[in-house]
């Protein structure tokens, strides 16, 4: 799989991770899939319900409200995004149990990293960056 993320989302996502430090930030991620691309074209941030600062739980009105926003635009929910505060930029345990939705991007930041990842058949795989569209 490959992910085209645009620098200003990719500066937004950092930015939220900052804010929400030392807990996880978390969102969706409005986009369209092109075979096994994912371009996000819209981030939702997302209120974070989890009662601990090691996990994130995306409040359901926020989720229902990026999904009828992504519909009107013709694009739909592809993935999520969260932080890691004092991890690394990779799905935790704690991610995989919470994960089900197969072909879901997920976007990790960790430090100064951003990593990308697909939901496939029970585990994460790793996906890669692209600049432009193929």
């Amino acid at each position: 799989m490959h992910v085209l993320l645009a620098g200003e989302l990719r500066a937004q996502i950092f930015e939220a991770a900052r804010a929400a430090h030392s807990a996880e930030c978390c969102g969706l991620l409005e986009g369209v899939r092109d075979g096994d691309l994912i371009a996000v074209r819209a981030l939702h941030p997302a209120r974070n319900l989890a009662p601990g600062v090691d996990r994130f739980d995306i409040d359901p009105a926020d989720h229902i409200a990026a999904q009828k926003a992504a519909r009107v635009r013709g694009h739909a929910i592809v993935g999520c995004y969260h932080s890691h505060p004092h991890g690394r930029a990779e799905p935790s345990d704690v991610d995989l149990m919470g994960a089900g939705e197969e072909g879901f991007l997920w976007l990790i930041v960790g430090g100064e990293s951003l990593n990308a990842f697909v939901y496939l058949r029970g585990r994460f795989t790793g996906a890669d960056w692209v600049t432009s569209s193929p």
